[in-house]
């Protein structure tokens, strides 16, 4: 089997969307312009999807106090300094930054309403 996409349930899709096709390179696959706002991205490969929506039904995540260990959407990124660097500038926030023995580069951040993304350069890359 093959994930199609992960679901999160956010406080505000519309704006979210914006901000991750201009700064995370995402494209719109469906967007439903009325409640819920069901929202699904794809990333640049075309190949894995996201969900984001405002559903009432359920409250939203206190994604901004949660440890970015519990959920994280991870990127990745050939060069993670200067991602950070337009993120940052960009409306994100820096959680932390890491450099492993192997060669790892791994940045931390927290989009603009909260929810932590995670910048990935491996030592040795794990995707094909």
């Amino acid at each position: 089997m093959k994930i199609e996409h992960f679901a999160f349930n956010v406080e505000d899709p519309l704006e979210m969307t914006q901000w991750y096709v201009q700064n995370l390179g995402m494209k719109v696959v469906k967007q439903n312009k009325t409640a819920p706002y069901m929202t699904f991205l794809s990333d640049d490969s075309g190949m894995v999807m996201i969900e984001i929506y405002h559903n009432p039904v359920d409250e939203v995540p206190d994604y901004r106090n949660m440890n970015p260990l519990i959920a994280h959407l991870a990127f990745v990124s050939e060069n993670p300094s200067e991602d950070k660097a337009r993120l940052l500038k960009s409306g994100a926030s820096l959680v932390s930054e890491d450099h492993l023995e192997d060669g790892s580069h791994l940045v931390m951040m927290r989009d603009p309403w909260g929810f932590p993304l995670q910048l990935c350069r491996r030592g040795v890359p794990m995707l094909k």
